[in-house]
């Protein structure tokens, strides 16, 4: 049997679905280069390295 259209509202229907999209907090990991706080998988900002050589030159 066929439900209908207008059975719950948008609003309510927009809020129950909100909770499945909740952002995750990005996992760090620790360059081995200088020790700073970096995403994986990139070049490390502060020393300018990756999987230990040297991509971006870094000046102090």
């Amino acid at each position: 049997m066929a439900v209908p259209k207008r059975r719950v509202s948008k609003a309510r229907r927009d809020k129950r679905r909100s909770n499945v999209w909740k952002l995750t907090a990005p996992a760090f990991s620790t360059c081995p280069q200088c020790g700073a706080l970096k995403l994986p998988h990139r070049v490390c900002k502060s020393c300018g390295y990756y999987k230990g050589k040297e991509i971006i030159k870094i000046e102090d």
